[in-house]
């Protein structure tokens, strides 16, 4: 059986409604889920609390199967502390990516350790009653296949892109064709709670919490896809904004043209500093009678897709790298008017277009210098991730888990 402490402490972030005894040992976990392991002293320092209260949370914990005892120390001298930490498998965390044409899911523990996963499953993301009836069921034979009990499921973070409100399990964007929140459709279909999230802020949790970030507390992830978006990390914190729609980046009205954004208004950063405007740039080139090894590759060019033009440019491939090259300009200038507004410490690049390396980074970061302040972007560290999108499916884990801990809001 899964913690009964567990199911309280589920139920409390849920409903809203306190149990007893909960915020302590709720502590104590999430002490645990950042320190890894702590002793009964440190725990006792950390939150101003008597040590025998520690110690009968503690115990309480262990009977739970939520905490281990580690042993003793082996660095201090005399005698030495007990070290706990989290049991690793008391519960479990999914997370499932849904990009335009596969889904990624993966599963974590207690200890954010990856227990199983399942990348790059074939999926056409459609805004129709079929897409939402086989993204059920691929999370369905996922769940089956793995050798965990059901009721140690905590919870299902499925992200989508476009605008979502995890709070209320909206989405605007896809599958928005029932009067009540889609994630209570999930839960319904699928038997265990469900949560919305953006994409871009599932990666950006990933890659803050788990990926490139040291100690920086303030710092800005750019998802360079199809689309465009931003994850913002205020004080260690994601940023959502009122109703969860923060980090709209690439409908900026930058560019005075006359190209429609799948937003519906004109001149959006996404319009002309896109994968979507990168692909199509190839396309239009191709069809114009410039040449590319992609043409070698496709007997139809509208069969490119982003990868394709991102390995064309690793192969030296001029057409690719040219369009790259445009593609980071634009970019850039979107990018200098973050910097100038929010001053971060690090600005993380991530998405397919990252694959593309200096061919990305080096025209943006010259066009960052051209159209930003000096004095304010010599202090921003910029780096692209090595991680890929599939991190995603991971960071909806950690959201799940973490705001379980109130670790993030």
């Amino acid at each position: 059986m899964s913690s009964s402490f567990l199911k309280d402490l589920h139920n409390a972030n849920i409903s809203g409604v306190a149990y007893k005894n909960v915020q302590l040992k709720k502590k104590i976990l999430a002490y645990f889920a950042t320190h890894e392991l702590g002793t009964i002293a440190e725990l006792s320092k950390a939150f101003n609390v008597s040590i025998p209260k520690i110690n009968e949370s503690i115990n309480e914990l262990i009977e739970e199967k939520l905490v281990k005892d580690y042993g003793k120390q082996t660095s201090n001298v005399g005698r030495k502390p007990n070290n706990y930490g989290l049991e690793a498998n008391s519960a479990f965390f999914i997370g499932v990516q849904v990009s335009d044409d596969y889904i990624s899911i993966a599963m974590i523990n207690m200890k954010k350790e990856l227990v199983a996963h399942k990348d790059e499953i074939p999926f056409l993301l459609e805004n129709n009653e079929r897409s939402l009836q086989h993204l059920c069921k691929e999370i369905k034979d996922f769940i089956t296949k793995i050798a965990i009990k059901q009721e140690k499921i905590l919870g299902i973070g499925v992200n989508l892109s476009g605008r979502i409100n995890y709070r209320t399990g909206y989405s605007y964007s896809y599958f928005n064709f029932y009067e009540d929140p889609l994630s209570n459709f999930f839960e319904q279909q699928l038997g265990i709670h469900t949560f919305l999230e953006n994409d871009t802020k599932a990666l950006s949790y990933g890659e803050f919490t788990n990926g490139g970030l040291s100690n920086e507390k303030d710092a800005l992830f750019i998802n360079v896809d199809n689309g465009i978006g931003l994850g913002i990390m205020i004080n260690k914190q994601l940023y959502y904004g009122k109703s969860g729609f923060s980090g709209e980046f690439g409908h900026i009205p930058i560019f005075d043209n006359d190209i429609i954004c799948r937003c519906g208004k004109k001149g959006c950063l996404e319009t002309e500093a896109s994968g979507h405007a990168l692909r199509k740039k190839i396309i239009e080139a191709i069809q114009n009678g410039a040449t590319s090894i992609l043409t070698k590759k496709f007997s139809s060019i509208e069969d490119v897709r982003l990868n394709d033009i991102m390995q064309a440019a690793k192969k030296d491939d001029t057409l690719a790298i040219e369009a790259i090259n445009e593609i980071g300009e634009k970019l850039g200038r979107g990018m200098a008017a973050l910097i100038n507004i929010f001053n971060p410490e690090l600005i993380i690049i991530g998405g397919i277009l990252a694959k593309s390396e200096e061919y990305l980074s080096l025209p943006l970061k010259n066009s960052i210098n051209k159209y930003s302040l000096s004095v304010v972007n010599k202090d921003t560290k910029i780096v692209l991730s090595t991680h890929g999108e599939k991190f995603a499916a991971i960071g909806a884990c950690l959201l799940l888990r973490d705001r379980l801990l109130s670790i993030t809001e």
